[in-house]
């Protein structure tokens, strides 16, 4: 089982049930919270849910998957800190297309000629 899905069953969990508490504690869409239970069930084979309009309720399997998954996160290693880059160099402007360089002796480009 991947240790991201099982977080986010653990977060919905404690957030009582409530995905999108759930969703917004851990800083992603609520989605995201609702597929990653949907595969966490498939996963599993079981409903981890008891799911009615008066809210929803941990099942049996959901509760011993809740004290595995809780385990298997103490278990992890830390992630891995992120490089830390350093700020570098100028920030260089966007020039776009604008006009070409004037060259000495040459027309303007895209001017006419002026007549006298």
């Amino acid at each position: 089982m991947n240790i991201t899905v099982l977080q986010r069953f653990v977060a919905v969990v404690d957030e009582g049930l409530h995905v999108p508490r759930a969703a917004e504690a851990l800083g992603i869409p609520i989605a995201a919270v609702y597929s990653s239970l949907d595969k966490l069930e498939d996963e599993v084979g079981h409903p981890l849910f008891n799911r009615a309009k008066s809210g929803w309720t941990l099942t049996a399997a959901g509760v011993l998957l809740l004290e595995e998954a809780e385990r298997q996160i103490a278990a992890a290693p830390a992630p891995a800190a992120k490089p830390v880059v350093p700020a570098g160099g100028k920030a260089k402007a966007s020039k776009g297309k604008g006009r070409a360089p004037a060259v000495k002796g040459q027309p303007k480009p895209f001017k006419k000629r002026q007549g006298r």
